[in-house]
């Protein structure tokens, strides 16, 4: 984990005065911070260490006592209390320590962006097995999100497009009322992706189940590239009374199918359960759905990843709504000749040091030119 002694040491803190230039390095372009003292500096890179470590509010004595032994506690106790009134830390009640806010992590996250990293796998053995897997694109993603949720205990994610690719696993057609359809697709890997269609005629129940029986018998266990253009004609001839609402429904698989981009996978999903970050059951329940919601972690994979290099969202920065008590860092990398992205989702209180390490480690072992031995 970053050290405070390391954040000074690689970044002009400490004896000298912050310069303007290094400020610049600490705004992102989503936020141009407060400009910020070095001795105000020294003390929110302190609080977050302390925090990410405890999870509990940190108090001035903490810090003097810790980390800035030069100071006193009443002196860090004045420096704290303008660093709440300039939006970087919070006291959730009077007789409390400051706690961080999502400015603080993202001034900590840009001086560990700034540090030489390690790999810190144990075990070369699991580097090895990732790299066998290579050769299979969607084998290895599967790997990588197990090691990911391994090695960090937060939820590995990870993407592969295009979807059209995907193998289907499972095709439901449930009617939800007079003309109204509820198209509801598994992908392998466990995605769901669902969707509510209005028919040119009303079908019954038993006939929708033929229908997803029929459906069934070509696309399950292939990719929708394969089979999209048979399906139509196949199930048609099966179900003459029904072929404009055959079409429909094949038509809107069709589109669901091929407006999404990316194939999922997670890994260490039960590992959110321990934690008290998400100790709140609707937090929880909202973090779950979306791992399993096609359109959703489609938004979340375009808004979060990059072409080139980490890109870390902190809390209130997340564009999907249900991740703003979250921080998730991705990055893509190739693999089998198609794009990936691999990340992972944490807490807020994330130990940002540890998971931007692992995260880099799997993509260079994805992408890396290496022979298999």
């Amino acid at each position: 984990m970053l050290t405070i002694g390391d954040a000074i040491a690689n970044l002009p803190f400490g004896s000298k005065a912050v310069s303007t230039p290094v400020l610049r390095v600490l705004m992102t372009s989503r936020e141009m911070f407060t400009v910020l003292s070095e001795r105000h500096l020294e003390v929110v890179l302190a609080v977050v260490y302390e925090y990410i470590k405890t999870g509990e509010p940190i108090g001035s004595r903490t810090i003097s006592r810790k980390y800035l032994r030069d100071r006193s506690a009443a002196t860090i106790r004045n420096e704290m209390a303008d660093l709440e009134e300039m939006e970087y830390l919070y006291q959730p009640h009077t007789s409390a320590g400051r706690i961080p806010t999502p400015r603080a992590y993202r001034v900590y996250v840009d001086a560990i962006l700034r540090r030489q990293r390690s790999f810190p796998l144990e075990d070369d053995l699991w580097v090895r097995e990732l790299r066998a897997r290579r050769k299979d694109a969607e084998e290895a993603l599967v790997y990588a999100t197990r090691l990911l949720g391994k090695i960090t205990s937060y939820i590995g994610v990870a993407a592969l497009g295009p979807v059209s690719e995907t193998v289907l696993q499972r095709v439901e057609f449930v009617r939800m009322g007079h003309r109204t359809l509820l198209i509801l697709l598994v992908l392998k890997g466990g995605l769901i992706h669902h969707k509510t269609v209005t028919l040119p005629c009303d079908m019954t129940q038993e006939a929708l189940d033929e229908l997803s029986r029929r459906v069934s018998v070509v696309a399950v266990g292939r990719s929708w590239k394969d089979v999209r253009g048979v399906l139509q004609s196949y199930v048609e001839d099966a179900l003459e009374k029904y072929a404009e609402n055959c079409r429909s429904a094949i038509s809107e698989m069709d589109g669901i199918m091929m407006d999404q981009t990316f194939q999922f996978f997670t890994g260490g999903t039960h590992n959110v359960l321990g934690m008290p970050d998400f100790s709140d059951l609707g937090r929880l329940q909202a973090i779950m759905a979306l791992l399993e919601e096609g359109e959703s972690m489609s938004k979340l994979v375009n808004d979060c990843s990059a072409e080139q290099g980490l890109c870390i969202t902190i809390g209130d920065e997340n564009p999907v709504f249900q991740m703003r008590d979250c921080s998730i860092v991705m990055a893509s990398a190739k693999t089998g000749g198609r794009k990936a992205v691999v990340g992972l989702i944490g807490p807020v209180r994330m130990d940002y040091e540890r998971s931007i390490s692992v995260l880099e480690g799997i993509l260079d072992t994805l992408s890396a030119d290496v022979e298999v031995e």
